[in-house]
């Protein structure tokens, strides 16, 4: 069995992003734990950033200006895998650090090599530690929580379980820490929408909340894994959880049908930032005959977006029925709305969301 742990920044550091050192070391005694039944295990590491702002005069909050939370990074990185590589070495295991980023998972040359790596890590007895390369990476092109990171590394390895450690006990029917009453949820079929109110980063230094925690949750599920989502500071949380002990943490249960790494990315991963209304024929076209979305169907807009930007797509009643990216900015596809692909601009492209990168939320996809 492979195995992907994904622990987040609240858990790794102070509020003055000073790393939890305990911390870590509980979590290097439970992955030696882990080892003696699972071989395979890969840990998703944060805390770089907040490991790092203090020695830039940041004692707490998170600053905005994303040249501050680079070199954050950078200075973050080393001490916090120094610290990882003491605490490891007490149970003499070995480890290795991957810094990825998105078109590692998208660029099939880069994802091959990033699969080889890590199985070569892997079967050498070697505990791959992976953080996004927050110190490079560019604003446009980046995930901004691990948890995404770890869903992805998930579908790359393909792991059977994926564990989400957090500061809280797993989902509730509304943020535990401003709603006393809020309800613990256990399970989670990810087919289902999930009526609750999920709450941002409770950590100062944090950058995914428990709304990112459930998108990687959804995105695991879509490549046939399971999520638990539970407390880093449980006893034991690991293997509790893949023994899917009773109140670890919640569980989301995989779906059958699967997606490609790039379409979880644009189903789960990326905000929508437009909708487009398409009349029954065109919603048809995608649902039953696995077509493109074209010009001609699409009724009604709403949003800003550019180029190659991701929108939702919904039916004439109102209803979800993809997300995908679409080739036309909203700008240049509002005045052609109702108006037949013959009386359209030469060159405006006829197909406004490709196949390719169109992803249905429901029925069957690619």
């Amino acid at each position: 069995m492979t195995v992907v742990v994904k622990i987040g920044t609240s858990s790794l550091t102070k509020v003055d992003g000073s790393i939890k050192r305990e911390a870590i070391a509980k979590l290097c005694d439970e992955v030696a734990v882990v080892r003696e039944k699972y071989r395979d295990i890969i840990l998703v590491s944060s805390g770089a950033i907040g490991a790092g702002l203090p020695t830039l005069g940041f004692m707490s909050g998170r600053p905005d200006d994303s040249r501050i939370l680079q070199a954050a990074s950078a200075i973050g990185q080393p001490k916090l895998m120094a610290i990882y590589g003491e605490e490891l070495a007490r149970h003499n295991l070995g480890y290795g650090q991957l810094l990825l980023a998105p078109d590692d998972f998208f660029i099939r040359d880069r994802y091959l090599h990033a699969r080889s790596t890590l199985q070569s890590l892997l079967a050498a007895g070697i505990i791959p530690i992976v953080n996004e390369n927050d110190a490079v990476a560019d604003d446009a092109i980046r995930w901004g929580d691990n948890d995404r990171i770890a869903a992805l590394l998930a579908h790359l390895v393909h792991a059977e379980k994926l564990i989400i450690l957090t500061d809280t006990d797993g989902i509730f029917t509304a943020d535990p820490y401003l709603n006393e009453e809020a309800d613990f949820i256990s399970e989670i079929d990810s087919t289902s929408e999930l009526g609750a109110v999920l709450g941002g980063s409770s950590g100062e230094q944090g950058s995914g909340g428990m709304s990112s925690k459930l998108a990687a949750a959804r995105m695991a599920a879509w490549s046939g894994v399971t999520t638990t989502i539970a407390s880093a500071t449980r006893t034991g949380v690991l293997l509790d959880a893949l023994n899917e002990v009773s109140g670890t943490g919640t569980i989301v249960r995989p779906n059958l049908r699967k997606l490609s790494a790039k379409k979880l990315w644009i189903a789960f991963a990326l905000e929508p930032n437009g909708t487009l209304q398409i009349d029954k024929g065109a919603e048809k076209a995608l649902s039953d005959k696995g077509g493109s979305l074209l010009a001609v169907g699409v009724k009604r807009i709403s949003g800003q977006w550019k180029s190659g930007d991701a929108v939702s797509v919904i039916s004439e009643d109102g209803n979800a029925i993809a997300r995908g990216l679409c080739a036309v900015a909203s700008d240049d596809l509002a005045p052609l709305l109702g108006l037949s692909t013959k009386d359209h601009p030469q060159g405006f492209p006829e197909t406004i969301i490709h196949r390719d990168v169109l992803v249905l939320l429901s029925g069957s996809d690619d």
